[in-house]
C-alpha cells in the first residue's frame, strides 16, 4: 500500500489497489487541470450540470452496456433487512450477505446525461459538461494510470450528424491545443477496443468507420479521447432531434487522474507539474 506526503509528519495511505489517495500537490493538479478543461465546454456554450451517483441496470441493457462490458460493472449493494441486527451488534460486514439494488456506479460520465434525456426531442441540439466519479472493474490496477475508482469530465452533444462531426473537431483541436500549452506530448490513434467480438458486426464496424480516438502519453497512457456515437443512443433511447430524427450524439472525455499521472511524467515531479499548470492558467 502506498503512501502520500499531506504534511510534515503525516502520511495518506491509498485505500487499496486501485483507491488511491492524492495528497494536496496532486489533489490541487487535478483541480487545476479539470478547471482548465472546462475551458472546451465555455467555447462550445456547454453548461454544466451534475448526473446521478448510480445508474439502472434496465437503462444500461438498452445500450447494450452488458453486451459489450460484461466485466466492467461494479454494482451497488445494500444489506438485507435480516441483517442489520447483528451488524449493529458487532458482526463483521464483509461475512453479511449483500441484495442487488439494480444499479451500478456509473463507468463514464456520459451514461447517466444519456439515461436524463430517454424520449426527449433536443431540437438543434444540446451540450451538457459534466465531471462524475467513475468505477471500472479492471483486472489489475497501476497507480493513477488504471484506477478503481477515478474522476471523468465529459462535453457531451446531441443533435445533427453534421453537428457530432463538428463537435469532435473542436473537442480534438482543444486536447492538441491544451496539451501544448501543458508542455505534454501525446499521441493520437484509433482506439482498439479489446471488448467487442473480434468477429462481430460491430468490431467489423469499427475497423471500417472508427468511431473511437484516443490521446495518449509518451508511456501509452490514454488521457483523453474523442468518441463518436452515431445516433444508437438517440435510436435506443428515443431522443430525437427535431427533423433531423434520432439524435446523434458525440462526446470529448478527459480522464483527470490520468492527465495529473501525464503532468508528472512530463515535468518530473508534481510539483513543478503544478508551477507549469499555474503558468499555463496565468
Amino acid at each position: 500500500m502506498s503512501t502520500t506526503t499531506a504534511a510534515p509528519g503525516v502520511r495518506l495511505a491509498d485505500a487499496g489497489p486501485g483507491l488511491v489517495t492524492l495528497d494536496p500537490v496532486r489533489t490541487a493538479l487535478l483541480r487545476g487541470l479539470d478547471d482548465l478543461l472546462t475551458g472546451l465546454a465555455a467555447q462550445l456554450a456547454a453548461p454544466e450540470v451534475l448526473g446521478p451517483p448510480l445508474l439502472a441496470v434496465d437503462g444500461l441493457a438498452k445500450l447494450d452496456y452488458f453486451r459489450n462490458f460484461p466485466h466492467l460493472g461494479v454494482g451497488a449493494g445494500r444489506f438485507t433487512a435480516d441483517t442489520h441486527a447483528g451488524l449493529a451488534a458487532g458482526e463483521t460486514p464483509g461475512t453479511q450477505p449483500l441484495e442487488p439494488t439494480g444499479h451500478l456506479l456509473p463507468s463514464a460520465t456520459c451514461y447517466g446525461l444519456l439515461l436524463s434525456l430517454e424520449g426527449q426531442d433536443v431540437g438543434e441540439g444540446v451540450r451538457l459538461s459534466a465531471v462524475g466519479r467513475c468505477f471500472r472493474n479492471e483486472t489489475h490496477y497501476d497507480g493513477l494510470r488504471r484506477l478503481w475508482g477515478f474522476h471523468m469530465r465529459e462535453v457531451l452533444y446531441l443533435g445533427s450528424k453534421e453537428g457530432a462531426v463538428a463537435h469532435l473537431e473542436r473537442g480534438a483541436e482543444y486536447i492538441t491545443a491544451t496539451a501544448e500549452l501543458l508542455g505534454l506530448d501525446l499521441t493520437r490513434a484509433v482506439a482498439d477496443d479489446p471488448f467487442y467480438d473480434k468477429g462481430g458486426s460491430r468490431a467489423k464496424l469499427m475497423r471500417l468507420d472508427p468511431v473511437k480516438h484516443e490521446f495518449s502519453a509518451p508511456d501509452g497512457t490514454a488521457i483523453a479521447s474523442v468518441n463518436r456515437h452515431r445516433n444508437f443512443f438517440g435510436e435506443r433511447l428515443a431522443i430525437r432531434a427535431g427533423e433531423h430524427g434520432p439524435a446523434y450524439s458525440a462526446c470529448v472525455a478527459f480522464g483527470l487522474e490520468r492527465w495529473v499521472h501525464a503532468m508528472i511524467l512530463a515535468h518530473g515531479s508534481p510539483e513543478t507539474a503544478l508551477v507549469r499548470l499555474n503558468a499555463a492558467r496565468g
